[in-house]
């Protein structure tokens, strides 16, 4: 049997547990609020396949969906005015916990359309739409790490827009995002605004990294090196996160009343059903981190999952040398990484098409029902 205790434990270890998956099922039928109570889950990201899978399988946005198609045929807006009423539901529902943590958590997300991950201002402009629609202060907008999404992060945080920086894989990338928060935060203040008023998080999808190395590490006979890129990855990332956020350069922003853009674990569910299921909540546990679970591994961490306090500073020395073993046998890891961005990219705005796709559908079964 489930144990939350476990979970209990994990949040003791500074680690925020969020869900990865938001429908208006689950806020109706309580399960979201039983999570909250009963897994400590103190935030909840929005996910289009989750939403689509909802629309098409229940009758729970049918009421809605005839009223707002009423008013607009574009398949994007009707998305657009029923996921609020969602994320606006869900901000209500997590808005104790967000006064309680002074903001650190409590926080739901909302993507912006991932078919303008390459364009600057476009993405600004759906960012600074999404803050002032849903109205709530615990909106995170979700901004791919492109290299055209970091100016659009950076211009967000400078008008005080919440940012969860999403698809990073690279070290590169990572070290660009929080430099990306910094300058937003420097113009901030330089314009008299409250640096406290805004947060951010660095989300990086740990087990596609796996997968994606793994296949080639197959390829190349090295086996032995496989699982191990993940983790090292993110601990490397973690690395960073501590330098950065705590020099000199830092340490005025914070005077200002500045947060740290904690990093958060995404995509940490095992995609290898040869490692153990919740490796990637084991081995990134430390203080100020997130993690961001399906349903399915916050149920298995609590039935078996172990609390390693501080694994994710460990094996640091570990995970520099596999970088460089991974080098010597001929695996490319900025290839792995770029592969690994423009796949995501991809998927998201496959997913954004099938959702698109799916509204269609249901407008026009309910006109002819």
């Amino acid at each position: 049997m489930a144990d939350s205790t476990r979970m209990r434990e994990l949040a003791e270890a500074g680690v925020s547990a969020w869900i990865d998956s938001l429908s208006r099922e689950m806020l109706q039928s309580g399960a979201l609020a039983r999570l909250i109570d009963e897994d400590s889950i103190v935030g909840v990201t929005s996910n289009p396949t989750i939403f689509q899978k909802a629309l098409a399988e229940g009758a729970l946005y049918d009421d809605q969906l005839r009223e707002v198609a009423a008013g607009t045929d574009d398949p994007v807006e009707i998305f657009f005015a029923l996921g609020m009423t969602d994320i606006r539901e869900a901000c209500d529902l997590m808005l104790p916990i967000w006064e309680r943590t002074a903001g650190v958590d409590g926080w739901v997300s909302l993507e912006v359309d991932p078919t303008l991950a390459y364009e600057r201002e476009k993405t600004f402009d759906q960012a600074i739409r999404f803050n002032k629609e849903v109205g709530r202060p615990n909106l995170y907008v979700k901004i791919p790490a492109t290299e055209p999404g970091l100016g659009a992060i950076e211009d967000c945080i400078a008008k005080g827009v919440s940012i969860n920086v999403t698809l990073i894989f690279s070290l590169e990338r990572y070290a660009a995002v929080a430099e990306a928060y910094l300058r937003g935060l420097e113009r901030l203040v330089a314009a008299g605004g409250d640096p406290a008023s805004v947060l951010s998080v660095a989300s990086f999808f740990v087990s596609r990294v796996d997968s994606e190395a793994d296949k080639r590490l197959e390829a190349a006979g090295r086996t032995d090196l496989q699982g191990q890129l993940a983790v090292a990855n993110a601990r490397l990332a973690y690395q960073h996160y501590l330098d950065v956020f705590g020099d000199d350069r830092w340490a005025y922003l914070a005077g200002k009343g500045a947060r740290p853009q904690r990093c958060l674990w995404a995509s940490t569910s095992a995609k290898n059903p040869a490692y153990r299921d919740v490796i990637y909540v084991e081995e990134l546990i430390g203080p100020d981190s997130v993690n961001t679970m399906p349903l399915e591994t916050v149920r298995a961490f609590s039935d078996h999952g172990e609390v390693k306090t501080g694994s994710i500073t460990s094996g640091i020395g570990e995970a520099n040398q596999l970088l460089a073993d991974l080098a010597a046998a001929g695996i490319d890891y900025d290839d792995v990484v770029d592969t690994l961005e423009a796949e995501g990219v991809q998927k998201f705005a496959d997913s954004f098409a099938e959702l698109l796709d799916g509204i269609r559908a249901k407008v026009g079964s309910l006109a002819s029902s």
